[in-house]
């Protein structure tokens, strides 16, 4: 066995403390000692980058498990014969969505040299000049790009079972590529006129915008989308009896895929939540035990209190309601709960994470009843969900964001504002509405506009016909399932160009 030339022992020191020269033994035995401090210095520093760059790719895995929540909640949620149509669209979430934030998203969203408004003017476009001198890495991107795919699930949820392909596409491309980077920007970035961590200091209302994890950015961003897209599109064939003033409830065909999408988007929550500190190995002073490590678990707490709290008291609520206990009911409770706390997850006490999952579940329950009143068909209720507790999630940071807690994470001095009810003025509530009139204009201006346009072209909704036998037959070659319905004398006509086994 050999022993490294670089260890140091005390035979070594001994040697240039012993010499004639005392100036010169001295000076040879700190440039020894220091050699050595700088060495393990170094080896502490390069573990550190590795620890956070491993919570935070293990956070982007977490948080990519939303997609299959989303693709299993989505087709359990609609009709058999669509079921193709809105999976191959989650697919499409994920794959096209890299290719378009990789191409221009992120340098939208954190490219520099960059503006309040946008970022990325030379550089970033492709990951080019990237990461070096950027402070960031690959795996901030690869995160990043997880947020930005979510926001597009939320949309294709809001408009199944009747756009078309094409419609589907275009609309997820430039969501993901353009109108959600910009938005990230906006809060996110160090640059973004309402961001909380500005580099110059210069705050939003002394405060900045808090959206911790993207109850805006992230969700009432693909609500409001899905909203317009949604009422654009009109109802579903069925669903409203306009002549009658009533409405049938179009079910989905799968309560368990329901449950299990459901799941698995809460098990990807705790990623969606908590990873966005990005790193883990970082003190806040005080007790040598505490640090951003706590805050993280503190998050993860937060997040499962307001979640829970809104299942449990939709469950209960609904039973009053409609007379039976109804577990898609739940679920959709506790989506709401958990859209609601993304915003203040890491600056509120877990007490007040309860309200928070509290009104979310009646915010949910009152825009559903609206919704019928006004007859928008939301085959998921994502705008009710997302864009509804998204914005309330905002409004909830700006009520109850603890000042410690505000501190800690965002650093600043003492005075900065917090909660109103918890004694921090009004300049952070003033800030979260305007981050909500922001959201909403800035989709409304861009998705609504490129809805409206396909509409106009006959690009966006399915024909009668077609959305009556299903779009997996007419679009993508047969029914997911259950293939003895494409004999029946309905599908006859557009089973010609069905997949079919041949004999070999």
């Amino acid at each position: 066995m050999t022993t490294s030339t670089n260890i140091c022992a005390a035979s070594h020191l001994a040697v240039l403390l012993t010499t004639s020269s005392n100036i010169n033994s001295s000076s040879a035995a700190a440039s020894l000692l220091c050699s050595h401090i700088s060495k393990i210095s170094n080896k502490f520093s390069d573990t550190t980058f590795a620890v956070d760059t491993t919570y935070l790719l293990f956070s982007t895995y977490i948080v990519f498990t939303m997609q299959i929540g989303f693709t299993m909640l989505s087709a359990g949620s609609i009709r058999a014969k669509n079921t193709k149509n809105i999976m191959l669209c989650s697919i499409l979430d994920a794959a096209s969505g890299f290719i378009t934030y990789y191409l221009f998203g992120f340098a939208l969203a954190f490219g520099t040299p960059s503006n309040g408004f946008i970022g990325g003017h030379r550089n970033f476009f492709a990951l080019n000049s990237f990461p070096e001198g950027s402070g960031f890495d690959f795996s901030f991107f690869l995160f990043q790009w997880t947020y930005a795919i979510t926001a597009s699930g939320i949309t294709s949820g809001s408009m199944a079972e009747r756009t078309q392909f094409v419609a589907y596409i275009i609309y997820s491309s430039f969501l993901t590529g353009f109108v959600y980077p910009v938005i990230s920007h906006w809060f996110w970035s160090s640059d973004g006129w309402a961001s909380p961590s500005r580099t110059d200091n210069n705050l939003f209302l002394g405060s900045g915008a808090i959206d911790f994890s993207g109850s805006g950015v992230v969700h009432m961003a693909g609500g409001i989308t899905g909203l317009w897209g949604s009422l654009i599109l009109g109802p579903r064939i069925g669903r409203f009896n306009y002549r009658e003033n009533s409405s049938t409830e179009i079910r989905g065909h799968s309560v368990p895929l329901v449950v299990l999408g459901t799941l698995m988007l809460w098990l990807g929550w705790y990623g969606f939540t908590a990873g966005y500190f990005l790193t883990i190995l970082k003190t806040y002073g005080g007790s040598p035990y505490y640090g951003q490590w706590s805050a993280i678990g503190r998050t993860t707490v937060t997040t499962t209190l307001s979640g829970s709290t809104a299942a449990l008291t939709t469950m209960f609520s609904r039973r009053l309601l409609v007379g039976h206990w109804n577990v898609t009911h739940v679920c959709t409770g506790l989506l709401s709960g958990l859209v609601a706390i993304s915003s203040g997850c890491a600056v509120v006490e877990p007490w007040a994470a309860i309200i928070c999952g509290f009104v979310a579940s009646w915010v949910t329950i009152g825009l559903d009843l609206l919704a019928k009143k006004f007859k928008y068909d939301d085959p998921l209720q994502a705008a009710q969900v997302h864009g509804g507790c998204g914005a309330w999630g905002l409004l909830f940071t700006g009520l109850l964001a603890t000042k410690s807690y505000m501190s800690e994470v965002y650093g600043g001095e003492s005075g900065r504002p917090h909660g109103l009810l918890m004694g921090g003025g009004v300049k952070l509530l003033g800030a979260q509405i305007g981050q909500i009139i922001a959201i909403i204009g800035w989709v409304t201006l861009t998705m609504g506009s490129l809805f409206y346009g396909l509409h106009k072209i006959n690009l966006l909704r399915v024909s009668v016909e077609e959305e009556i036998v299903g779009i997996d037959m007419t679009r993508h070659g047969g029914f997911a399932y259950g293939s003895h319905l494409e004999d029946a004398d309905w599908v006859k006509s557009w089973n010609q160009g069905a997949e079919i086994e041949t004999a070999a």
